[in-house]
């Protein structure tokens, strides 16, 4: 139980290291050619963000952080 929780810990640590491109390059590349950011508007990325999350699994604090790369 120990051994799984300092190794979640080290995986939160590894996601707080990653900047919003890092993220968007790791999780949406490796399933679909992913489009501009330009191709959404600030608000669509958004929701793109919250249904992208619950299929490419990731967390709270990356979509947040590829959310807030695609709509710079």
């Amino acid at each position: 139980m120990l051994s799984m929780m300092i190794d979640g810990c080290k995986a939160s640590q590894m996601v707080s290291n990653k900047t919003g491109p890092q993220l968007w390059s790791e999780n949406c590349q490796r399933c679909h050619n992913t489009p501009s950011p330009n191709s959404f508007s600030p608000d669509q990325w958004e929701t793109v963000g919250l249904h992208m999350q619950s299929r490419a699994l990731i967390t709270d604090e990356e979509r947040t952080k590829i959310v807030a790369f695609l709509k710079q």
